[in-house]
């Protein structure tokens, strides 16, 4: 082992936490009834958002549902990042319908609102009880989590992202009670997701890689998984954008981004998200893709923390490093980053994406982010200190 893996992992208690059982493959969505009659669950409300109802997707598991005689009640107003009135809404829903037990369906956002959801149930209060670490103190109810993009990782992770609508900020709540009891990924459902949404989940899943890859709770467990998620990514994505029927990307990009997300519920992520969320809770964009802005804006500044790291980062991503130093070879990770940002769509700056939206991103409120930023818990394990001034320096390069 070298000096560099011991300083980095030795001496350490370290934890790993996924969900008790994650199914994976082409018609496993057929397996959720089962699956939450074993945890005990007989009435779950169904957390989910209109896309996912309007595309279909929602009547496939329904009707999966209906077949096996499992009655059940569906939440589906939940946006693009979920607030503390979405969570307030189905928490009313669980209650007055004596729901014992909750189904997620979708991405991150429908995740999210349903672990938001399984706190206030479970535990009482509001969601804003659990903003921070581990805070939560009885456990969730039966929790079966059907993912639907390949992206956020949320079906297995022990993060919950809500925005707090009176203070415009997006509440990272990080609790190993709210990871999944099951996780169910099945490609089938995800041959629908349009390129755009596509290259913004996978994005979203090469920056848990890349974070957890270099943040400064990485362990070699989490290392195998963030490795062996950029090798896929770098593999499949393209491919997914280009071709949504493509089989073969969809399943690769299914467990690329359950292995991102292996890599960071474990080693926690860094400023890019800690950046993000801001974005998110301010303007409401998208956060895959104010990830992929921040990604290699934020990466160049961490770069000297240890670019043996980013060097591999570049041979994952497809770069040939033989020959350069580690030097040379950090910067081209920087490199691949970007080409891959570029070849599958992400837009060049956040102004642009602004516009995709019609949202206007201001200068003007870059003070207010760079300290919302700063007391986001994601930040702790980013590998370089970042001081106000580089934060703010970050989000004025990439407008």
């Amino acid at each position: 082992m070298s000096s560099e893996m011991k300083s980095m992992h030795m001496g350490q208690i370290t934890s790993f936490f996924i969900p008790n059982v994650t199914l994976v493959g082409s018609g496993c969505s057929k397996e959720i009834p089962n699956r939450m009659k074993a945890l005990g669950g007989q009435y779950p409300l169904i957390v989910t958002d209109k896309g996912i109802v309007a595309c279909g997707i929602l009547k496939q598991i329904t009707d999966i549902l209906d077949a096996a005689g499992m009655k059940y009640c569906v939440y589906d107003e939940t946006v693009p990042n979920p607030t503390d009135k979405n969570v307030e809404a189905a928490t009313k829903m669980y209650k007055d319908n004596k729901c014992d037990s909750l189904i997620t369906i979708g991405g991150g956002s429908s995740h999210d609102c349903g672990k938001g959801v399984g706190f206030v149930a479970g535990c009482g209060g509001t969601i804003h009880d659990y903003e921070g670490v581990d805070k939560s103190s009885k456990p969730f109810p039966p929790y079966v989590a059907v993912n639907t993009t390949a992206g956020t990782g949320s079906e297995m992770t022990r993060f919950c992202i809500i925005t707090d609508t009176s203070r415009k900020v997006k509440m990272a709540i990080v609790d190993w009670r709210c990871t999944p009891s099951v996780a169910i990924d099945d490609p089938d459902l995800m041959m629908g997701m349009p390129p755009a949404l596509t290259a913004a989940t996978g994005m979203d899943a090469l920056t848990h890689a890349v974070e957890a890859y270099v943040s400064t709770a990485a362990t070699p467990m989490t290392d195998a998984c963030a490795e062996k998620a950029m090798e896929y990514i770098n593999r499949y994505l393209r491919r997914a954008v280009a071709n949504g029927q493509d089989k073969e990307a969809r399943e690769g990009m299914c467990y690329a981004e359950y292995l991102a997300g292996m890599a960071f519920n474990n080693a926690s992520l860094g400023h890019v998200h800690a950046m993000a969320h801001q974005l998110g809770g301010f303007y409401n964009l998208p956060h895959g893709e104010c990830n992929a802005i921040l990604l290699p804006f934020v990466e160049e500044y961490n770069r000297i923390s240890n670019r043996r790291r980013f060097g591999k980062i570049a041979q994952l991503l497809g770069e040939v490093t033989q020959g350069k130093t580690s030097d040379e070879a950090s910067k081209l990770a920087i490199k691949a980053i970007r080409i891959l940002s570029q070849d599958v769509g992400i837009p060049a700056g956040l102004i642009e994406l602004g516009k995709r939206y019609g949202v206007e991103v201001k200068a003007e409120d870059i003070p207010t982010m760079t300290a919302n930023a700063q007391k986001d818990a994601c930040g702790l394990t980013n590998p370089r200190k970042m001081t106000d001034k580089a934060v703010a320096d970050i989000y004025t390069a990439a407008l």
